[in-house]
């Protein structure tokens, strides 16, 4: 997962605490609802995205109708494939509809729209299932994945994103060929930038298991030291010696580790 924090985006506070849960029965899938820019998708074009993610959240904050206390979602996913951290998880959403409603399921926003950009791309199917699978491992969330007019009155989804949460929600690709068994290395910056994702977990779990442990307690989603000081114990395993076993992973061990795809 591309997980991104709300201080990485610039999220501004919370005008208020936000109301604990202690979890779900799952999560609903929501939409902007309103014109997106198709160029949005653009590789290039990745580096909006935190902006607009904040502009979602000063939009709710202006909305005295609403007197919302935060941006409403648990998470946004971008075209690109980014979860970017909303409420987060274990606190109250307040996008689906009624107090009862946001207390049933956590609720993911897909940055498409109703113009410009409707389709959600394949990158951001995936991100939408590691939001769903983060809030499950982290927040408690059942298995239920539904849209947002399921159970209250309004075209959210939209068409596209709702048909894919009729299907099961499946990550694209599935059409018949079995997923890949094991997790791709995500790249060595992707490490650095200090992850939150269920990914770090199962790498966490592999080191324990071929006995690499430099755990005090865990291995959690939350890449820390402990984590480095493991991958460095199973780069030393390999036979790497100097910088080479500096804890860091590279494609090479992140191959041999086989870490099960999450």
């Amino acid at each position: 997962m591309q997980f991104v924090t709300r201080a990485q985006w610039g999220a501004r506070p919370s005008r208020y605490d936000l109301a604990y849960i202690a979890g779900t029965r799952g999560v609903k899938i929501h939409y902007e609802g309103s014109p997106v820019p198709a160029a949005l998708a653009r590789p290039e074009n990745h580096g909006q995205c935190a902006g607009r993610a904040r502009a979602i959240q000063a939009s709710h904050l202006a909305n005295q109708e609403e007197n919302y206390s935060d941006i409403a979602y648990n998470a946004l996913v971008c075209p690109h494939g980014y979860v970017f951290e909303g409420r987060g998880a274990h606190r109250k959403t307040g996008a689906n509809g009624t107090s009862a409603l946001n207390s049933a399921h956590y609720a993911v926003c897909a940055m498409v729209g109703d113009e410009g950009l409707t389709e959600p791309t394949d990158a951001q199917l995936n991100g939408l299932r590691d939001a769903v699978e983060w809030l499950r491992e982290d927040g408690g969330a059942g298995s239920e994945i539904k849209g947002h007019r399921d159970g209250y009155a309004t075209a959210c989804p939209g068409g596209p994103l709702y048909a894919w949460v009729q299907r099961g929600a499946p990550r694209p690709g599935g059409g018949g060929t079995p997923p890949s068994q094991y997790e791709p290395f995500p790249g060595a910056q992707w490490f650095r930038n200090q992850p939150r994702s269920a990914v770090i977990t199962a790498m966490g779990r592999r080191l324990v298991a071929e006995g690499c442990s430099a755990y005090r307690e865990g291995p959690g989603p939350q890449w820390t030291e402990a984590d480095r000081q493991s991958y460095a114990r199973w780069q030393r395993r390999l036979g790497y010696s100097g910088d080479d076993a500096d804890g860091w992973p590279g494609p090479t061990s992140w191959a041999a580790l086989k870490v099960p795809k999450v």
